[in-house]
């Protein structure tokens, strides 16, 4: 099958499309506290954070987390943010966007780090499946890095051209994992990562969704 003419976006789903940040630090600092470790902010976190997320604990701890701590914090983060995840929406005019997009004849898919069996059905209940071609959670271990998953993605969108592509994330890893298999990105700043750590990143850094799509029309073109 031929590629097509159309661009694609290919969309983070936590802290992009899915505005969780206060159940993400919330389980964040669940996990720090079964090491005895102090709470952090918000700030904090887009500063420190980091992929793989050892490496972001091995900032705090100041060494890396053993294989006990880390499964141990890893368990905790993912039952709090379970527990929490409902008290979250969508970001602010993400429906709009992407029913605009779709209506535009081109094409948009979810990739993220968020198991495959947990994201499914939150999406879906959001009411918006029907805009993504292909909706893709991690499966396997967490705690890596988005590249790999990038390429059996795309892969897997026979018609998507990956130069005509767009992943738009909060992290610099979406950007790596981008870069990875020949894509553009944007990073937006109203999730997990700081400005200034976004820039570093060598691509388009935006405040809001809207202006996600406006480059991502602009970088496909």
């Amino acid at each position: 099958m031929g590629k097509n003419a159309g661009a694609h976006i290919v969309w983070d789903w936590n802290g992009t499309l899915f505005h969780d940040n206060d159940a993400i630090i919330g389980a964040t600092n669940a996990a720090f506290a079964e090491l005895g470790l102090a709470p952090i902010t918000i700030e904090q976190y887009r500063t420190l954070y980091c992929v793989p997320v050892p490496k972001f604990y091995e900032r705090l701890l100041g060494r890396l987390p053993t294989d006990a701590e880390w499964e141990l914090m890893d368990l905790t983060f993912h039952r709090y943010y379970s527990e929490h995840r409902g008290r979250c929406a969508l970001t602010e005019g993400a429906t709009e966007l992407l029913a605009g997009w779709r209506s535009a004849g081109r094409s948009q898919s979810i990739l993220s780090m968020y198991g495959h069996e947990d994201l499914v059905p939150l999406v879906r209940g959001f009411g918006i499946e029907a805009h993504f071609i292909r909706v893709d959670g991690r499966t396997g271990p967490s705690g890596g890095s988005k590249a790999e998953h990038m390429v059996r993605h795309l892969a897997s969108l026979a018609t998507v051209d990956p130069a005509r592509t767009v992943v738009i994330g909060d992290a610099a890893d979406d950007a790596v994992a981008a870069r990875h298999v020949g894509a553009r990105a944007v990073l937006y700043t109203g999730g997990s990562h700081s400005r200034a750590s976004l820039e570093e990143a060598g691509v388009p850094v935006v405040d809001t969704l809207a202006e996600a799509v406006m480059e991502a029309e602009r970088l496909a073109a």
